[in-house]
């Protein structure tokens, strides 16, 4: 946990300096890196991106299920990515982007050493496949959606399936696999580079005006769910925030009270591994909401 009032600096963190998997929160350094290309003027918010079969991903979001060919504008692209957590949106502006532009904007916005490197979410599946068996580089992206549909307990079983592999030829179980995956330190951040780079982006110090704007409305400004960090919350408070979701891996990093340059603004950062990713992080997060809600971090 990771938690900085801006208005004096103050601030709690808790194991927030080891490198957490950040899962679908990768997509708001992803919506920076794009939105700097925009700023620059390499990128046009209305400049149309067409789908890939290459771009297709399991997860949220419903463009995976969309033809190939069919065309977004980068700025539909950042609301379906952070709106819906679009997965196959994330990946088309990744392309678009490119990763070694992508990982030099995180490292600038995270700090040194605050960020490990970034790939699209295809990357992060044959990643961990691989630990299963070194054949399943060959999965086809059809073929990596197909295995998703597999609960969670069954998911190996379904890559040994798709790669038409006898029953014993599996190198190790899914948890090993994911769990090996993590320890890489790809897609993964200490929080207090996150919230470095969330105090840096309410403070108008990582893109225009209009960029930092258009990425606060993204992030959901002035929609409030009830949902982990968002249940704790009262509701007369303003949020920008975005969670992930990985097995035995979450996380949700906002901001309270962004508006105004963040001058009254609380930065959050939490993750929680090792426990069941949906309900019991859901109710830890919802009880670090309210453990803000009830002290002067949110208040004025």
């Amino acid at each position: 946990m990771y938690v900085k009032r801006l208005r004096d600096g103050s601030h709690f963190d808790h194991g927030a300096d080891r490198s957490w998997y950040l899962g679908s929160t990768a997509k708001v350094p992803i919506a920076v890196a794009v939105l700097q290309q925009v700023d620059a003027g390499r990128l046009q918010l209305d400049t149309a991106v067409a789908l890939r079969e290459t771009d297709k991903v399991d997860g949220s979001g419903p463009l995976v299920w969309s033809k190939v060919g069919q065309s977004y504008p980068i700025d539909t692209l950042l609301a379906r990515m952070l709106g819906d957590s679009d997965n196959t949106a994330a990946n088309m502006l990744v392309r678009v982007v490119g990763v070694d532009t992508l990982n030099r904007s995180a490292a600038e916005a995270f700090g040194a050493r605050q960020i490990g490197p970034l790939t699209d979410f295809t990357a992060v599946r044959r990643a961990v496949y691989a630990r299963l068996h070194p054949e399943a580089g060959q999965l086809s992206h059809r073929q990596l959606v197909e295995v998703a549909a597999a609960p969670m307990p069954q998911r190996a079983e379904a890559v040994r399936r798709a790669l038409e592999l006898p029953p014993d030829a599996l190198r190790t179980d899914i948890d090993a696999a994911y769990a090996g995956y993590y320890a890489e330190g790809h897609n993964s951040a200490t929080l207090v580079g996150y919230g470095a780079m969330l105090e840096r982006l309410v403070r108008g110090e990582l893109l225009s005006r209009t960029s930092t704007e258009r990425l606060v409305q993204a992030m959901k400004f002035g929609t409030r769910g009830n949902y982990r960090l968002e249940a704790g919350l009262p509701k007369n408070l303003r949020l920008i925030h975005k969670t992930g979701t990985q097995h035995q891996r979450a996380c949700h990093m906002g901001v309270v009270q962004p508006q105004d340059g963040g001058h009254d603004a609380t930065v959050v950062a939490v993750c929680a591994a090792e426990l069941d990713e949906q309900r019991a992080a859901g109710r830890l997060f919802e009880a670090v909401g309210r453990a803000i809600a009830g002290t002067a971090l949110a208040e004025r």
